[in-house]
């Protein structure tokens, strides 16, 4: 089994080490890591129930993870609870698409176990990638309800400070974003992570109004039904065939913050007369007027 080492880590005697446990030590090991890059804390009772531990093999979990990285905990020894470090640096390299999507899919384990003879199957490749520090900081204060204060650099404005109540982070099929209330503004917006280049965490002390349960457009939901392109399309089985559609239509349950970014990812004509030309317009939004409420819907083709 291989796996990677954070370079600012590696040595020669941390790789012995590290090569003198087990497959399943080492998956304990990531975990550990990534719960504290990611979370910022740990206890012992999340390490029992992950791998099914004894409360004794947990904790000498934890002790070969001092032993490799000492630096990087802070114990609170009265509730077994293990906090990250000020001077953390993750123990392991971790890569950027697949820690992307483990987050998005709710995956805890961290593990990165680098393959002798890959599956032959390749995906595009990403354009840009968020700065994983960034993305962990954004983790924590998500998942322990803090806000945090970003430099964002925008378009518009060029880069200043902003104070930012998170609650998700979001891959739009085009790039990552962070949705968040923004106490400049007093909404909730959208921040593209590639554009957040420090995060400072704060109090989690917030006013109920600034956290999700308050995101309008992020608890509206919408049903975007979406049939072959009238105009462009010749042979409207295929497409059909293509998305699976039932009678000619695929419905799609999204909620209003993100219905933009869907239909703009699929090329999908919002037109209301379906004028749009070209071969990458192959679908169009039917129910255009039963949703035309919704703000995202402006960056979508056509509307």
């Amino acid at each position: 089994m291989e796996y990677a080492i954070n370079k600012s880590k590696e040595n020669p005697l941390l790789k012995k080490k590290l090569d003198s446990y087990t497959h399943s030590q080492i998956k304990q090991l990531y975990f550990i890591d990534f719960s504290l890059f990611f979370k910022g804390h740990l206890n012992t009772s999340s390490l029992q129930e992950r791998f099914s531990l004894t409360p004794a093999d947990a904790l000498a979990s934890f002790q070969h993870y001092l032993d490799c990285a000492p630096e990087n905990i802070d114990l609170d020894e009265l509730n077994q609870r293990y906090f990250q470090s000020n001077s953390f640096k993750p123990l392991f390299a971790y890569d950027v698409r697949r820690t992307l999507t483990k987050i998005t899919n709710g995956i805890s384990d961290g593990f990165d176990a680098i393959e002798a003879q890959p599956y032959p199957i390749q995906a595009p490749s990403l354009l840009n990638t968020p700065d994983l520090t960034v993305v962990a900081r954004l983790s924590q204060a998500i998942m322990n309800g803090n806000a945090v204060n970003v430099i964002y650099t925008s378009l518009s404005s060029g880069s200043s400070a902003r104070d930012l109540v998170p609650h998700s982070i979001v891959d739009n099929g085009l790039r990552w974003h962070l949705r968040a209330f923004d106490r400049k503004s007093q909404t909730f917006r959208d921040f593209v992570l590639t554009r957040i280049s420090k995060v400072s965490l704060l109090s989690n002390d917030n006013d109920i109004r600034e956290t999700k349960r308050y995101d309008e457009e992020w608890n509206s939901p919408i049903k975007l039904k979406i049939v072959a392109h009238p105009k462009n399309v010749q042979f409207a089985t295929a497409i059909e065939i293509d998305y699976g559609m039932i009678d000619g239509v695929l419905e799609i349950n999204t909620n209003a913050a993100l219905a933009g970014y869907l239909l703009r990812r699929w090329n999908v004509d919002c037109s209301v007369d379906a004028h749009l030309t070209g071969g990458e317009f192959q679908l169009w939004l039917k129910n255009r007027n039963e949703i035309k409420q919704v703000q995202n819907l402006a960056i979508a083709p056509g509307y």
